[in-house]
């Protein structure tokens, strides 16, 4: 017996399969007892028998107890696992405890049972050792003290087992929704074939509102907004696997056919699950997701392939249509694949300090005085080629490229500033532009009063510009309550490239800004007849009801300053004035043109009050030829 125990712990403590290890003990314990015939049964968390080891039994015998819910009347193991007490069964074909079962151990000859049951350390039934025998008949004392001994091994393996199974849960399951994780979702892809096209797909879910709740309710609200959801797409999908990939993510494997054959179907299926509202912790919330999809296509060799893709179409749908469905294109990946090539240029280029602040003036159109400069973003490649920020602008889609762009121009333009200030030159203001991620950061003013305090410099020489895709181009609220908060802190806000279609004048009722800048568009086509004529001349009189001044961008010709001057505008921005230029130029350009103190007013932004006569003088810089973006 000292033997026996000694090979089955080798055999634990080598981490053998439980199911060998258990049958090689039945084996064992066979030989030492002739005529006796061993079984093993665990009990399951939920109370199912599930054989281990039966070697000398047929596979028929324990496929009927597989699966059967332990009781008093379930043969002596199930009967032992039940009532957590040995149970000896003299007469198999007599007794009621087996009356549902006889037939089994019958057919083999089997006529009498007895069932002890494993426990654990905590004292929990974890399974059954079971003798049968071929008389009728109960156990003798050395088969008493056989078994004695096999249950201490048997529950030594199962502790055993159970501890390695729930290092693999851990590992291959999302504690907090019970789902199948990220582990676990690569496992699969790496089993999943590639032969057959269209054969599977994939989803890619990403829940839209969790920051948001947990911001305002808490992360407990928000964890079990995520329980929630990953429920509903469970059962929206089922019997195809979803996964919790983290964060706010969630991917699902679909593979039965009706669900491939109409993807956004299926995609329409799950917004449609998890759109209802859902009690969360006492708070009401209303879940929204954005799903991307791909197929599995004849050129996809790979399931890191499709699992790419559909991260694409994800992208894309956050991008176009947030709480909807976009399914991969060919198109989307190629523009997606220069934004990350974009995104990548910006990143070295911000580590190898390669991002300027260039900076465009604004002048009074009589006078062609500097009252304000616009600072502008530009990267400087390797080989010293200046690139303005539309060649890299993809790039400002990613939230925390924007971000560090905003904090490196706000360093530079305030440490210009203070240049200017300490050398005496009449500086009045400077536009600093805005992405709408600087607004969801929620410290967008603790983030430009640090910057300029850091030089000393006023806020009262800052203007925040935003453009108007920022502004409401996506009905965004966090745009609106920051731009609200800015100028409740007394900070003024321009409103940049108005008219180019996402805003309107009502806008400026519910979100006012103390500035617009016509667009060049506008400006590009004042000619008799043209609508541009009537909606310049009308845009200045309102915005001049309302409060608001105006600047105009992109003048490049004389008779267009001429023609604006005539409607009202004193202001104005373009190349027939300066492109934008370097700090060094900058600097000259204020010290010979930057508009004196004395021809400044209180009662305006950038020094004008009241209209002036025109008095033509010569542009800053002579007329350039290149008719682009004053950007």
């Amino acid at each position: 017996m000292l033997h026996l125990q000694k090979n089955i712990l080798e055999l634990i403590a080598k981490g053998d399969n439980l199911e060998a290890t258990m049958n090689r003990l039945c084996l064992e314990i066979e030989v030492l007892l002739p005529g006796v015939l061993c079984t093993i049964l665990q009990v399951q968390r939920n109370g199912l028998l599930h054989p281990l080891a039966a070697p000398s039994f047929p596979g028929a015998f324990s496929h009927e107890f597989d699966g059967v819910m332990i009781g008093p009347n379930v043969g002596s193991c199930g009967s032992s696992a039940y009532l957590g007490v040995p149970v000896i069964v003299r007469d198999i074909e007599t007794d009621p405890r087996w009356s549902d079962f006889k037939h089994l151990p019958l057919s083999l000859g089997l006529k009498a049972c007895w069932s002890t049951p494993i426990r654990g350390a905590l004292g929990d039934v974890m399974g059954t050792f079971a003798f049968y025998f071929k008389e009728r008949r109960g156990p003798n004392p050395r088969e008493e003290d056989v078994v004695g001994a096999c249950t201490y091994l048997c529950a030594i393996a199962l502790e055993r087992h159970d501890r390695v199974m729930e290092r693999d849960r851990k590992a291959y399951v999302d504690a907090l929704t019970d789902l199948p994780n990220r582990a676990s979702f690569n496992a699969a892809m790496e089993q999943i074939s590639c032969v057959e096209p269209g054969s599977w797909a994939l989803l890619m879910i990403d829940l839209d509102n969790l920051k948001t709740v947990n911001d305002t309710f808490g992360h407990h609200t928000g964890d079990v907004l995520l329980q929630t959801v990953a429920w509903r797409i469970g059962v929206a999908v089922a019997p195809d696997r979803v996964f919790r990939m983290g964060g706010d993510e969630f991917a699902v494997i679909v593979r039965e056919t009706a669900g491939v054959a109409c993807l956004e179907q299926t995609a329409k299926s799950v917004l449609e699950a998890i759109a209802p509202e859902a009690d969360c912790g006492g708070h009401i919330i209303i879940p929204r997701a954005t799903i991307g999809g791909a197929l599995l296509s004849g050129d996809d060799t790979d399931p890191d392939d499709v699992h790419q893709h559909a991260d694409f179409a994800l992208y894309h749908a956050k991008e176009t249509k947030r709480g909807g469905f976009a399914l991969y294109r060919e198109d989307i990946g190629t523009a997606i694949t220069h934004r990350i090539e974009s995104i990548r240029d910006v990143e070295t280029a911000l580590r190898d300090d390669r991002i300027d602040a260039f900076y465009q003036p604004i002048v009074r159109l009589d006078t062609r005085e500097i009252v304000g400069l616009e600072a502008l973003c530009r990267l400087r490649r390797p080989d010293g080629e200046i690139l303005p920020a539309a060649a890299f602008m993809e790039a400002t889609a990613d939230a925390h490229i924007a971000a560090r762009l905003t904090d490196r121009m706000l360093a530079m333009v305030a440490a210009d500033v203070r240049g200017w200030l300490e050398q005496g030159i009449p500086f009045q203001h400077v536009g600093v532009n805005i992405s709408s991620a600087d607004f969801h950061s929620g410290r967008l003013y603790d983030r430009i009063e640090a910057a300029f305090s850091r030089e000393n410099v006023p806020l009262r020489h800052v203007i925040v510009e935003v453009t108007e895709s920022v502004y409401l181009g996506r009905n965004d609220p966090a745009v609106a309550q920051g731009i609200r908060a800015l100028r409740d802190r007394g900070l003024r806000v321009a409103l940049d490239d108005f008219g180019t279609g996402f805003a309107s004048l009502t806008h400026l009722l519910t979100v006012p800004v103390d500035i617009i800048k016509i667009d060049k568009t506008f400006v590009d086509h004042l000619t008799p007849g043209d609508p541009s004529v009537a909606i310049v001349e009308g845009l200045f009189g309102i915005a001049a009801k309302l409060g608001i001044q105006v600047v105009a961008e992109g003048i490049e010709r004389e008779d267009q300053a001429a023609q604006l001057t005539a409607f009202g505008y004193r202001l104005g921005q373009g190349y027939l004035f300066s492109q934008a230029v370097s700090r060094q130029i900058t600097t000259g350009l204020l010290a010979s043109f930057a508009q004196k103190p004395g021809g400044r007013s209180d009662d305006g932004v950038f020094g004008i009050s009241k209209p002036v006569q025109h008095q033509p003088a010569s542009p800053v810089l002579p007329t350039g030829t290149n008719g682009g973006d004053s950007r």
